[in-house]
């Protein structure tokens, strides 16, 4: 840097110096010579400073950014679902990609090229001095003028890209959602409805954007102006002091020379300030993420969860997913190694809260969970989960092949081990089809598979851990039901040494459970086997005579009735 700016200062002197030398009586050719080979070295060295200065810049503020966003990405996969089940996927995109772009373009033009341009004010003022006091003076009475508004734009230019940073956080979710969504949008024929809310939020980010580059630009244009103005200045003092022979020809070319210089760093100015402008709210914005602290801790000094028998115990559980809402409600429940839980319930009713807790994805409000007597806050959250097996209600497959799908986060696995649980979850006769059989490529959220096969596919995934405990959040109920009764009796065998949690709409689903509980409102209305249940004559029994009565294997968290004399809903 300080060498960059010695030879770039160095090129007035010398041009100055050239000047007097030829309007001298005795021009010397040799003299003028040896000036321009100067004058070539000074612009190449130059010519190096700066692209080393360069190359620093752009390799430190691409490390900064890279750890940056690594840090973003790794402090998501660690936050807990309560954090995510509040924020918008397209508005965290923002922050990983325009958020961090906009920190790494004032980290390599402005906070790192600042220190630079200080320099280069600093030096270039004190040669200007050097050669008049007054013509400096002159040259930068304009300044305050300049800072004063600076400092008044700095502001303004702040809040306006924060609101452009958060519009378009609001614009890629609906991007996002659109196309996450298209089979919903072109089935409600909704295409038109997409584009005006897409135009919309469109239009409003090209306003705010559109006020922020006229700010930016107003700084830029006076900025230029007091500079030009301050030229017409010093070309009329600075001639007249020619005339009057205080000051040489050479001097007043220097003093320009160093004036246009200093252009440069006065221009930058302005850049930084419209670079810190976006920054600062962009920053926030990411270490607002950073700093996020989940309530899902894991506590200093857990350890390492051995493979458990599996008995599980929830004590007097309570949980809320706000301080106003109470989804849990003191729920106390055993279950042995190797048993089968299934639970019942309504909508809202708490099933798959319950056994979200299980595996930590949520920590109750109160109350403790227990594997084999000991508190599941004592282990790693790694650990846990690795024991903890989850077929959930929601199916996300990755855009890779069904191999790599079902060994997710599973390295060096033998593709035989992976056809085993394909065959436990009824798949691999439908993946032995296909052209490519295992390498076959699934699309994006398994878009190239059926509901059913889907579902299959999570039972595999989730059965290559080969957990002690199993919890299966409705994992059959978008097959139909010849392959549930293939799953539900191919996985028999499977599940008799888990202790698995089975949470279903369909009664056959559960029927045969080891033991049952029925919830409503987050408590528990009835448990026991299937025939203590129905001879309590209570709600279960409800349940099951109306589905057996219209010949149905009904949804209960359906909320319609039945037609009369159909057996469907």
């Amino acid at each position: 840097m300080v060498l960059s700016v010695i030879a770039t200062l160095a090129i007035p002197k010398i041009l100055g110096q050239a000047v007097d030398e030829m309007l001298s009586e005795f021009v010397h050719i040799n003299t003028l010579m040896w000036m321009a080979i100067a004058l070539f070295i000074c612009c190449l060295l130059r010519g190096i400073f700066d692209y080393g200065r360069t190359y620093c810049t752009d390799s430190l503020s691409q490390k900064v950014t890279y750890k940056l966003r690594n840090l973003l990405y790794d402090k998501w996969q660690n936050l807990s679902f309560a954090y995510h089940d509040n924020e918008h996927t397209g508005d965290l995109m923002s922050r990983a990609t325009a958020d961090i772009e906009s920190m790494r373009r004032f980290i390599n033009l402005g906070m790192i090229r600042s220190l630079h341009i200080i320099f280069m004010i600093i030096v270039t003022t004190v040669l200007m001095v050097q050669i008049d006091v007054f013509l400096a003076a002159m040259s930068l009475i304009f300044v305050p003028i300049l800072v004063i508004r600076a400092s008044t734009i700095i502001y303004k230019l702040r809040l306006l890209w924060a609101e452009v940073q958060e519009i378009t956080g609001q614009l890629i979710t609906i991007l996002q959602e659109n196309l996450s969504g298209i089979p919903v949008v072109k089935a409600f024929a909704a295409e038109e409805y997409e584009k005006t809310k897409f135009s919309k939020k469109a239009v409003e980010l090209s306003d705010v954007t559109f006020q922020s580059n006229k700010l930016e630009a107003s700084n830029s244009s006076t900025t230029t102006f007091f500079f030009t103005l301050g030229i017409g200045i010093i070309l009329f003092f600075g001639g007249s002091k020619v005339i009057n022979g205080s000051l040489t020809i050479g001097q007043l070319t220097e003093f320009i020379f160093l004036l246009n210089i200093l252009n440069f760093p006065i221009r930058m100015s302005a850049w930084i300030i419209n670079s810190f402008s976006r920054a600062i709210p962009a920053g926030e914005r990411v270490f607002a993420v950073i700093d996020e602290q989940s309530p899902v801790i894991e506590k200093t000094g857990a350890n390492d969860m051995a493979r458990p028998q599996g008995a599980v115990e929830f004590k007097d559980i309570m949980f809320g997913y706000d301080k106003n809402s109470s989804i849990l409600k003191g729920i106390s429940l055993k279950a042995k190694p190797g048993q089968v839980t299934a639970i019942l319930g309504g909508p809202g009713s708490g099933k798959s809260t319950l056994v979200n807790l299980l595996p930590r994805f949520y920590d109750p409000d109160g109350g403790d969970i227990l594997i084999d007597g000991h508190n599941i806050h004592d282990y790693t959250l790694a650990s846990l989960r690795n024991n903890v097996g989850v077929v959930s209600q929601d199916i996300f497959l990755f855009a890779d092949t069904i191999q790599k799908n079902i060994s997710y986060g599973i390295e060096d696995i033998d593709l035989d081990h992976i056809r085993e649980v394909a065959k436990v979850a009824q798949i691999d006769e439908h993946i032995e089809s296909l052209p490519d059989s295992y390498d076959t490529w699934v699309g994006e959220r398994g878009s190239t598979l059926s509901g059913g096969q889907r579902q299959r596919l999570a039972i595999a995934r989730t059965l290559l851990m080969d957990p002690p405990v199993l919890i299966l959040d409705d994992s059959t109920s978008s097959v139909d039901v010849e392959t549930e009764f293939k799953i539900r009796e191919a996985m028999k065998n499977v599940m008799a040494n888990r202790t698995t949690f089975v949470i279903a709409h369909r009664l056959s689903t559960v029927r045969d459970a080891d033991y049952i509980i029925v919830l409503d409102k987050g408590q528990i209305i009835e448990q026991g086997n299937h025939e203590d249940l129905y001879k309590l004559d209570g709600e279960y029994k409800k349940i099951y005579d109306y589905q057996y009565s219209t010949e149905t294997d009904i949804m209960l968290d359906a909320d319609v009735e039945p037609e009369k004399g159909k057996g469907t809903l």
